[in-house]
């Protein structure tokens, strides 16, 4: 849907708006870090390490101070005092038996280096190029080590040790349980038991990371300009290690290109050298990163394994899930346990889940450290509990969405505690949700039914490899602390909001205005967003966790009632009217029924801030006021992906045709940020799902640090994304919002894996990896051959004692068709023409090989006939294919001429065609016979 220019102040929130920020960006006027350009600037370049696991025994800079341009070189050593660890960002939550080793990260190698690309000594020059040439003149004297890789093989007995005041690798162990799992599994009709790989990627944001940093000596002021997302925090740790004043230190974080999470590590060793060279020096110093220091220097995300398993009963109902697994922490574990315990309490998902027992333990690797990328670890909790119940939908017959509908959560049971901690320290309550719509809506929307039906049995048909998937997930946001705003009007009547959140794309110049502007009843216009600014607003956290609309849209919304407030309150004491007779329309205040023009609120503003006399008591000076919202817990968001793809089997390349999201983010804002939102997160996880995978040797060697070698979804593989909106307001705060950043990329890869696994059905493979990648699909390809096909033709006539119409109505009849399908033990109408049961056929060794069917009637002419589509499957195999059905007056009596031609794949389809073609023929003639006795008794 187009949008549309600004709608009424009455009703700015849930309006297509214009991004408000975008002619800045579009024309160049936006300032970005590297922007940033003043008098005398030195520029720095790092010497990294080209080992992920060296004991450091030298560092010779005295050629490389030599050099002309040269203003400083500086090695651990010199930082004196100021080489400290970074501090721990995170706290474990108070989990019970929690065990947790913090190692965080140091400024510059002091005794080993633990992963490729820490930092080991920092040139300052007069430009990049010097500084880039002196670090070549650095002499390094190194003794590798054996690095540690594998995550199973670093908690072996003897491993080399990351950290060796540590006796092992281990970084964490938690434990969280609800319920008893073994006592629900020991009741379960069946098991399913699978290991689930989840593999390292890295952000890709089109802006790296940036520092420029100015001292001025005269105002004892340090300005600090930084692709951070927590301007806040990095200033308030700065003023402590620079022994500052926060007041002292101003942090800028103008247009970020892109933050998807590791923007949010604090500190970085370039964070904390920056400044501090700056403030040695004198002269603003300023760091740009280059794409070959993002691949190891910048936080990646995503190393897990799973060894996961689901009880069910017989009819798919969940009676508890086990999930055991191992996280990549890297080389320190600054950020906490946040990515594993994301990955714990998402796999919960919008599902009733009466049993949990989760178990993780977190693995110090020579490798980049891990904080949350773009869905922090919620992505690995999707992936395997949607596959497991694929797998267990597949065993017991059942449809994909059939199980998943079985198992939602109903809406009468929120707010609902599933008993474990989440990330925020808080229990994982769901606060609101109604998923069995958003699952109807997207199959809706996707052609469900009717691509599993006629679509895919005609391209399988024509040779054709297409597949559907369709997943659900839940996203935890809105989590606090906490965030402020303050809103002010000024005597002008234009109206500034100033919140101390960053922005990397969200669009929050535009709806941090719609909110403000909807309360005060003022043109969006007029209103003027801050953000990112710690001299402007110096309380807040940061923008992370699909929180900012959330928490900080909600304290410009509390802010804004403040002063909307005050508002009434001047204005009742300067018109000299009750507040009841007032009314805040365009901009202005007006007496109800009067005829004159009222007070502009620029005027009012000037009134509320007297130049004489006294402010009354229990009143404040001007039009203004700061708020502060941070919830208890968070909400939850919540929705459904569905994807068609087709695979070409011969170049394992996978084409998704079609992309549909179903998204509940509670009370939209702006739909059109919403999409923008879900449109890029289907993006970057398309290339979590299929091209982005982060290749290590056992030396700890990236393989893969360049775009030529690390694959990013372009243009051509992103399709467009068909996006509808669900609107369960949540009631943790007073617009009903939750948080929508994470959620196009959290159930990608789920809803991918399903759909290339359905799309290959003949080859028999199962998708328990992420990303795939074109190479890995194209090996398992290589090992594998389609599973047998065999075609069998089954053609005849056969006469019923009945009229044309009698038979054809009859034949409608589920009780009545399933006589006449070989082996069909149950069948049921879901639909006009459609039908689903379940069928088993014993041929040769096979003695009792179940199928779940379905039957969809097609081409119906009563009296005349019909064609039928037909497709099993079950853990022998398949069966698909088409029948023609014709009736036609015979005598007293009605004649049926059909012909059948039945695609039977996998272990069924190795009994041999003759065995096979004998079997369905005596089959389908005992179904008739059956068929004309029930017949008879009906007539």
């Amino acid at each position: 849907m187009a949008p549309r220019p600004a709608p009424p102040p009455s009703r700015l929130v849930g309006e297509r708006v214009l991004r408000r920020e975008d002619a800045r960006l579009l024309t160049g006027r936006a300032l970005f870090v590297d922007d940033v350009q003043l008098d005398g600037m030195l520029h720095v370049a790092f010497l990294r390490s080209e080992h992920a696991h060296a004991r450091l025994r030298g560092v010779d800079v005295a050629a490389a101070r030599r050099r002309p341009g040269v203003v400083a070189v500086y090695a651990a050593d010199d930082l004196g005092d100021y080489w400290q660890p970074g501090p721990l960002l995170v706290p474990p939550p108070p989990i019970p038996g929690l065990v947790f080793h913090a190692c965080t990260q140091v400024p510059l190698v002091k005794d080993k280096a633990r992963h490729v690309g820490e930092p080991i000594a920092m040139v300052v020059a007069e430009s990049r190029y010097v500084a880039e040439d002196a670090v070549a003149d650095i002499v390094v004297d190194v003794a590798p080590l054996q690095a540690v890789v594998d995550l199973e093989a670093a908690l072996e007995r003897g491993a080399p040790l990351v950290h060796e005041h540590l006796s092992s690798n281990l970084a964490a162990h938690v434990v969280q349980e609800k319920g008893d799992y073994n006592a629900a599994k020991a009741t379960a009709h069946r098991v399913v038991q699978r290991r689930f790989h989840y593999d390292r990627g890295i952000s890709a944001a089109i802006e790296n990371r940036a520092v420029a940093a100015r001292w001025d000596a005269s105002a004892e002021e340090l300005t600090v300009w930084d692709t951070t997302q927590a301007p806040i925090p990095i200033r308030n740790g700065l003023a402590r290690m620079l022994g500052l004043l926060e007041s002292q230190v101003r942090v800028i974080a103008p247009f970020v290109g892109g933050g998807f999470g590791p923007k949010i590590m604090m500190f970085y060793p370039e964070e904390v050298l920056v400044p501090w060279a700056a403030m040695r020096l004198g002269r603003p110093v300023k760091w740009t990163e280059d794409r070959q220091e993002n691949f190891t220097a910048t936080t990646q995300e995503r190393g897990q394994v799973h060894d996961a398993e689901l009880a069910v009963t017989r009819d798919g109902k969940i009676l508890g899930v086990k999930d055991v697994f191992l996280h990549d922490s890297g080389a320190y574990d600054s950020y906490g346990l946040t990515v594993p315990i994301n990955s714990q309490c998402t796999l919960l998902g919008p599902y009733d889940v009466p049993n949990y027992y989760t178990e993780f333990t977190a693995v110090f690797t020579n490798k980049t450290l891990v904080t949350p990328v773009r869905g922090a670890g919620r992505q690995h909790g999707v992936f395997v509990m949607e596959r497991l119940l694929d797998f267990a939908a597949r065993e017991l017959g059942i449809d994909r969405l059939e199980i998943r509908r079985r198992n939602y959560l109903a809406p009468e049971a929120f707010p609902f505690n599933n008993e474990i901690i989440f990330q925020d320290s808080a229990p994982l309550v769901y606060d609101s949700g109604d998923y069995a719509p958003a699952l109807a809506q997207a199959a809706q929307m996707i052609g469900y039914e009717q691509f599993v039906r006629e679509e895919q049995p005609r391209l399988r048909v024509a040779g054709r490899h297409v597949g559907i998937g369709i997943v659900s997930y839940i996203e935890g946001t809105g989590i606090g602390p906490y965030e402020g705003a303050r809103v002010t009007i000024e005597p002008s009547g234009e109206v500034r909001v100033a919140t101390g959140v960053g922005t990397q794309g969200q669009g929050h110049f535009t709806s941090f205005a719609q909110i403000v502007a909807e309360v005060l009843g003022v043109p969006m216009e007029r209103i003027h967003v801050v953000t990112g600014d710690t001299r402007e607003f110096n309380w807040g956290t940061g923008t992370f966790a699909s929180r900012g609309a959330v928490v900080a849209g909600t304290a410009c919304h509390a802010a804004a009632v403040l002063v909307r407030d005050k508002i009434f309150a001047v204005a009742s004491r300067v018109l000299q009217v009750p507040q009841e007779r007032l009314e805040l329309v365009g901009g202005r205040m007006m007496v109800k029924d009067a005829t004159d023009g009222g007070i502009e609120l620029g005027a009012l503003a000037a009134r509320a801030n007297p130049l004489r006399g006294a402010v009354r008591p229990g009143t404040e000076p001007g039009l203004e006021a700061t708020a502060y919202y941070g919830p208890d817990r968070g909400s939850t968001a919540s929705g459904v992906h569905a994807m068609i793809v087709e695979v070409d089997p011969e170049t394992a390349m996978v084409e998704i045709r079609r992309y549909v999201v179903v998204h509940d983010c509670g009370r939209l804002i702006n739909p059109m940020l919403v999409e923008g939102q879900i449109h890029g997160g289907v993006a970057h996880g398309i290339g979590n799902a299929f091209y982005e995978q982060l290749v290590y040797d056992d030396s700890g060697q990236l393989q893969n640090a360049s775009f030529m070698d690390y694959l990013l979804p372009t243009a051509t593989d992103v399709p467009r994304v068909e996006v509808a909106h669900r609107e369960t307001a949540s009631p943790l705060n007073p617009i009903g919002l939750k948080g929508v950043g994470e959620a196009g990329c959290i159930p990608t890869g789920a809803a991918f894996a399903q759909a290339v696994e359905d799309a290959l059905a003949d080859y028999g493979l199962e998708i328990t990896e992420i990303p795939l990648s074109p190479d890995k699909l194209f090996d398992l390809l290589k090992k594998t051959r389609p599973k047998k096909r065999n075609v069998v033709v089954i053609d005849g006539s056969f006469v019923f004692q009945g009229s044309r119409e009698a038979v054809y109505a009859l034949l409608q009849d589920p009780e009545v068709l399933g006589k006449s399908l070989p082996g069909a033990m149950r069948l049921g109408r879901t639909g006009d023409g459609r039908y689903d049961g379940l069928m088993r056929v014993g041929i040769g060794p096979v003695t009792a090989a179940e199928f779940s069917v379905s039957v969809t009637l097609h081409d119906q002419k009563p009296p005349a006939g019909y064609r039928m589509i037909v497709e099993g499957k079950g853990g022998f195999g398949f069966v698909r294919g088409t029948a023609q059905v014709a009736l036609a007056d015979h005598g007293d009596g009605t004649e049926m001429t059909y012909r059948a031609e039945v695609q039977v794949g996998g272990t069924i389809a190795g009994v041999g065609q003759r065995l096979l073609d004998s079997v369905a023929k005596r089959m389908t003639r005992q179904g008739l016979e059956a068929l004309n006795t029930a017949l008879a008794a009906r007539l």
